[in-house]
């Protein structure tokens, strides 16, 4: 017999030969090609002859006699069916063509998915002779492998172990090959590999990622027949499908990845597959839709291209993982305006709410977090806010305010923030009790929790009703705290809910000032680097200041030297919330002339050229206080302040009209006393 032989870590792999063993013809009965009959005659034939060894084997080394102690040592907790496995192994080692075959067989028909039968194959090598078996001639070899690597790569510790044998380079040139079983059985082992990330990376490097995408290919005829209804070819068209986007969903972990399949064309092929009728295509499909959305790019084709639909008619599927990957779809997606009108006008709320509203599923905490995700986005939307009030959102979200996964109570009350902007869901959250549920939740640590949090209170506080509650559970106090967290979302968001809390509640200068530290606390964030904290920090000194004492503390604290050197800024949203904190605090002792001093008024004069109409009206505010000193009207003057004012004069917001005309008397004025004094001096 004339065997070519290979070898990689030690383990000899056929490639095919020229003997009569060489072709292995196929017997009947074996899935492989291998028949059962026989098998042990093949076996011993396989067994190498050992009768021209040495006598000097009769030595055994002392590192075989450790394996035969560790062997003794385990054979009492080892099922038999480890011993078997191994057995096979070994076969496949030192056995011909036919024998490997055999073997491949017969390792097929244990269960692979068990870790004791995983750890018979990678404890004595299979899975170097599994990898070399990649790269025989011989196709049925090459099919038993892929098979056997398809069901143990479900083990982390084998997945990486074929990374490091170099299999991945192999399962993607398979890829490329004409025969549709092989490409199958590789695309599914490498959805199991994939999920270890240097395996994303390889794939990627080897060009991989196209290959995939090609295997998405199935015309919308064979997707939506039934798989009885379809000839063998169209199943295995089906079958490509599935494995592909089971190893795409893997690799979708991956930016780059993302980024590769984006090119590859793979956004018009999965909206086609989204409208198959095999669950099978539709679930592993849906997982790389949702997994993609996370970039803007994504999520706007899947807007353009009606994925939106599809999605929405897979949320009523029996299939809760399917729910789920729709649910998270649409959370990452429908924060686009577009994209959140389709989903109302498909009817995607109702079966969303239906999630959240369903006690069956409140184990589930993956697919409640996403529904109330989703549901958040969605309620952006005011057209789909009063959708969700027809559903009686509010009352179904309140609910789950008890719930003790962070992610659903962040996106259930990330959606209450967004209803209650309006006064109707404002009374209903407090007729169900949902406040003190909310205040209750001030006392966790999860920051985007806390930011919501904090954003539904700032619009609870607007109503004198619930500000009342709020009072009574000490909410305010427990809102100030949140300013001496860490992260910088919560810090704004806890500074912009202040703001209505301290102009609402009753005697709101003593109940701050009997908050311990909390005006050095707050004027402390001035020297944050973060704007959109500077500017809820400044907003809400602006109401803080209304009240004198209050603003005599401030000032103690140094407050104005802080703001002032903030002025340089050309954030439109601090622009307008500094000068209002300006307009505030100036008017206090010495503040005017101390902003003067500090060169301020020049560069607030500057704000009078944005665009945004808010930034004027708190700017010609500040300017008016400002110009209540000489020496910082000569200043304005200067720096062209007129031409700005004489035209904001005339503008319909009476705050702004009013502030300018102040500002504008107070100039003259100094005008009028400069010509009265020159005249005298004449």
């Amino acid at each position: 017999m004339s065997t070519a032989v290979a070898r990689r870590g030690g383990a000899k792999v056929v490639r095919g030969g020229k003997g009569k063993q060489g072709a292995a013809a196929p017997r009947k009965g074996s899935v492989f090609g291998g028949g059962p009959a026989g098998k042990d005659k093949l076996f011993a034939a396989a067994k190498p002859d050992n009768s021209e060894e040495s006598d000097s084997t009769d030595a055994v080394s002392s590192s075989d006699e450790e394996e035969r102690w560790k062997e003794s040592k385990h054979t009492n907790d080892v099922p038999s069916e480890y011993w078997h496995i191994q057995k096979l192994v070994k076969y496949m080692k030192a056995g011909n063509q036919t024998a490997t075959i055999v073997a491949l067989c017969c390792l097929k028909d244990h269960d692979l998915t068990t870790q004791m039968n995983q750890r018979a194959i990678q404890d004595c090598g299979g899975l170097e002779v599994l990898v070399n078996l990649l790269e025989s001639n011989d196709l049925k070899c090459r099919l038993g492998a892929l098979t056997v690597l398809s069901e143990v790569s479900s083990n982390l510790d084998i997945r990486r172990s074929i990374v490091d044998l170099g299999g991945i380079p192999l399962l993607v040139q398979i890829l490329s090959e004409p025969g549709r079983d092989l490409k199958i059985m590789a695309a599914e082992t490498l959805g199991n590999v994939a999920k270890v990330r240097l395996a994303r990376k390889l794939v990627r490097k080897c060009d991989g990622v196209p290959r995939l995408v090609d295997l998405l290919d199935v015309p919308i005829s064979v997707l939506r027949s039934q798989r009885d209804q379809l000839s063998e070819d169209e199943r295995e068209m089906l079958d490509m499908a599935r494995a592909g986007a089971r190893a795409l969903w893997s690799l979708s972990e991956s930016r780059h990845n993302k980024e590769l399949m984006c090119k590859g064309g793979i956004v018009p092929l999965m909206g086609r597959l989204l409208k198959s009728v095999h669950i099978d295509i539709v679930v592993p499909t849906m997982g790389t839709i949702q997994q993609c959305a996370s970039q803007a790019n994504y999520q706007l084709a899947i807007t353009t291209e009606g994925m939106i639909y599809d999605i929405v008619s897979h949320l009523t599927s029996d299939n809760l993982d399917l729910k789920r990957q729709c649910s998270s779809a649409i959370f990452k997606c429908a924060s686009d305006k577009t994209a959140s009108d389709m989903v109302r006008d498909s009817g995607g709320l109702e079966p969303l709410v239906g999630i959240a509203k369903d006690k069956t599923v409140r184990d589930n905490k993956p697919l409640l977090a996403a529904a109330t995700g989703a549901l958040w986005k969605c309620a952006a939307s005011e057209a789909n806010v009063k959708k969700l009030d027809q559903l009686k959102t509010v009352q179904v979200l309140v609910q789950l305010l008890n719930d003790e996964s962070e992610d659903v109570l962040t996106n259930a009350v990330g959606c209450i923030s967004e209803c209650v902007k309006y006064q109707n869901n404002r009374e209903i959250l407090r007729q169900f009790n949902g406040i003190p549920l909310l205040v209750n939740l001030l006392n966790m640590t999860h920051a985007p929790l806390l930011e919501n949090i904090a954003k539904t209170l700032k619009e609870c506080a607007s109503d004198p009703e619930s500000m009342t509650i709020m009072e009574e559970l000490d909410a305010i106090r427990l809102i100030w705290s949140l300013l001496k967290n860490s992260n910088p979302k919560v810090q704004a968001h806890a500074a912009w809910a202040l703001c209505p809390c301290i102009e609402n509640a009753k005697d709101s200068g003593e109940l701050v000032r009997s908050f311990v530290g909390a005006l050095e606390l707050v004027v402390g964030l001035l020297s944050s680097r973060d704007n959109f904290v500077l500017s809820a920090v400044c907003a809400a000194i602006a109401t803080i200041a209304k009240d004198r004492e209050n603003l005599s503390v401030l000032s103690d604290h140094k407050v104005i030297q802080m703001l002032a050197h903030l002025v340089y800024t050309t954030d439109d949203l601090l622009r307008e919330n500094l000068a209002a904190a300006i307009a505030s605090c100036a008017p206090y002792a010495n503040n005017t002339q101390e902003l003067g001093r500090l060169r301020t008024v020049t560069p607030i004069v500057g704000y009078m050229v944005s665009n945004n109409p808010r930034v004027h009206r708190t700017t010609a505010m500040a300017l008016q206080k400002l110009s209540e000193d000489p020496q910082n009207c000569i200043t304005m003057h200067q720096s062209g302040v007129v031409p700005f004012l004489l035209e904001t004069v005339g503008s319909k917001d009476r705050e702004l009209q009013e502030a300018s005309a102040g500002c504008l008397q107070n100039i003259r004025k100094l005008a009028l006393r400069a010509e009265e004094l020159e005249f005298r001096g004449e």
